[in-house]
């Protein structure tokens, strides 16, 4: 019993540091009255509300906990991600929400809000591709995307019903509970987190638990209404050049008649 303990506690102290917390803060994150440092020593036996919290919160599988399994996680949780209220036409058909800059300040907060989304625009899109599905559109914030996405660009994209769903290669809005986030998304070794990736390389990755997350969805297409400047110059030169190679292609085929 004892040797079940020990293990315990040093598996404790893993957990808490693979999550970057300190004692203090994993010990309030778990509902526990003070710091985890006496239960990491071996001087508090872990109670079992601390067990079940490690599985509720982040899958820790009690039985590895103990030394009984090898298996770290559990997948307790299906993660449903797709959005609580979705609003319709007056024919009853769904339509599409426009969230802009100043709204995404306050989406997460107003989720289960009916009345707070008869505030922002709707509109519907007469094209098959975006039938059968709820859409949401969200304008772009700040330069974490660039050069794919700029500034005030806007987002068309598409709701995701499970984590399941995630492909590496697809770009999602996710929504938590405190801001909305435009990233790539790839797991983490720890399946109780996800691992957020901008295109602009100026950027960090950021590490997230997957129970952080209300919403996730898919952008499906873009919509621009400015045309950056060195995208333009680099066009030009483009032609520029193509101009360049089709005149001496010219030349040469004169030369040689």
């Amino acid at each position: 019993m004892q040797y079940s303990q020990d293990v315990a506690a040093k598996r404790l102290k893993k957990v808490r540091q693979t999550l970057e917390f300190t004692q203090k803060e994993f010990g309030e994150k778990l509902g526990w009255h003070s710091s985890t440092a006496d239960l990491e020593r071996g001087r508090i036996k872990i109670p079992g509300i601390l067990v079940s919290s490690l599985l509720d919160q982040f899958s820790i599988n009690p039985l590895w906990l103990y030394g009984k399994s090898d298996r770290v996680y559990l997948d307790t949780h299906h993660y449903q991600v797709s959005p609580s209220v979705i609003t319709v036409n007056s024919s009853g058909e769904e339509n599409i929400l426009m969230v802009d800059q100043k709204a995404a300040a306050g989406y997460p907060h107003n989720l289960q809000d009916r009345q707070w989304y008869h505030e922002l625009p709707a509109f519907d899109m007469p094209i098959p591709e975006f039938r059968n599905a709820t859409y949401r559109g969200f304008q772009v914030e700040g330069h974490s995307m660039l050069p794919d996405f700029e500034d005030g660009d806007w987002v068309l994209a598409r709701s995701l019903e499970s984590m399941k769903d995630i492909k590496p290669s697809s770009i999602y809005v996710i929504v938590l509970y405190d801001s909305l986030l435009l990233k790539k998304i790839s797991r983490s070794q720890n399946e109780t987190q996800l691992i957020l990736n901008s295109i602009n390389e100026d950027y960090q990755p950021i590490v997230i638990l997957k129970s952080e997350v209300q919403e996730i969805w898919e952008v499906r297409s873009k919509l621009t209404f400015s045309i950056n400047d060195s995208s333009k110059n680099s066009m030009l030169k483009k032609l520029e050049r193509s101009m360049d190679e089709l005149k001496q292609q010219l030349n040469l085929n004169a030369k040689n008649v």
